[in-house]
């Protein structure tokens, strides 16, 4: 019984390794058909196996050169892309002009008050240009001090410019008339220096040195300390000057910008004379001394 069943069991495993030949036989004809052959890509060594990209033609032309080639530029090709310019009219042939009031105002003082301006206007380019000045004070109905000058401005820098011109007294007594000679500047952004020397009748000389610096607070608001100081080479008590330093004046404003054109103001002036200007006021019963409130209007056209 056991010998059968052992030949039976042989029998089957050897039908079943038939079977099995039988179909790896067809599935390798299989794959010859279709022209391919099974692969096992696990066994692939890509990294090993080096590939030449410039034999893989992926345009038709070479990707360094363009399909239509590009024309050679020519000298008349730039001329026609870039034309000759006519100069800057801000800062070439124009010319400008600007009228700026620095001051205008009226100051109190012990029970009395005057109208003080101070203004400036200029025409010409940016080399060369006509300067005017005004400054002058009405006190009690009458005009107290009153002059004009005119200047022809001339640019040594970016920020600097040399003046030349005359000067005119109206006011005190019977006025005067000066040669002037000066520097003009702005050192610093908002700062702005003037110092001119002056040689008038009777040989008198004077210098004039004035400093304004303006403090921007905000947008709008805009502090601005001023100082004048004005110095005489001899005394004349008929024209209220004295040798040495004879005036100065210390300001402090704060103004708002409503516009660039247009700026009310409010602030205190300190009035002073000295030397023998000071000992030439006493003996006249006048202050040596002054503080003066301020409010006024900076204007500019």
């Amino acid at each position: 019984m056991n010998e059968n069943r052992n030949r039976s069991f042989a029998t089957g495993v050897a039908l079943l390794a038939l079977l099995v030949s039988e179909r790896a036989l067809a599935t390798g004809m299989d794959h010859m058909n279709h022209g391919t052959m099974p692969m096992d890509h696990g066994q692939v060594n890509h990294g090993s196996m080096p590939m030449d990209h410039s034999l893989m033609n992926h345009a038709a032309t070479p990707p360094d050169q363009p399909r239509t080639p590009l024309p050679v530029v020519t000298d008349a090709d730039r001329r026609a892309a870039f034309p000759p310019l006519p100069g800057h009219q801000v800062h070439d042939r124009a010319t400008n002009w600007a009228v700026i009031v620095d001051q205008l105002e009226y100051q109190n003082f012990e029970n009395s008050g005057a109208l003080n301006w101070n203004a400036t206007a200029w025409v010409g380019g940016d080399i060369d240009r006509l300067w005017l000045r005004s400054e002058g004070e009405r006190e009690q109905g009458k005009t107290h001090k009153a002059e004009l000058q005119a200047l022809w401005g001339h640019a040594i820098s970016p920020w600097w410019e040399l003046v030349g011109g005359v000067r005119q007294d109206f006011k005190p007594a019977s006025g005067q008339a000066w040669a002037a000679f000066g520097i003009q500047g702005t050192p610093l952004y908002g700062l702005e220096l003037e110092a001119t020397a002056y040689a008038g009748e009777r040989q008198q000389t004077a210098l004039r040195l004035e400093v304004a610096y303006a403090m921007l607070l905000s947008n709008r608001w805009v502090l601005e300390p001023t100082v004048e100081a004005n110095f005489f080479g001899r005394n004349d008590a008929g024209r209220e000057q004295g040798a040495g330093l004879a005036e100065s004046e210390v300001g402090l404003r704060l103004r708002y910008e409503i516009t660039r054109a247009f700026a009310p103001y409010v602030g205190v002036s300190f009035n002073r004379l000295h030397g023998n200007r000071a000992e030439q006021a006493r003996a006249n019963d006048e202050d040596s001394g002054q503080t003066r409130w301020v409010a006024g209007v900076r204007l500019r056209f």
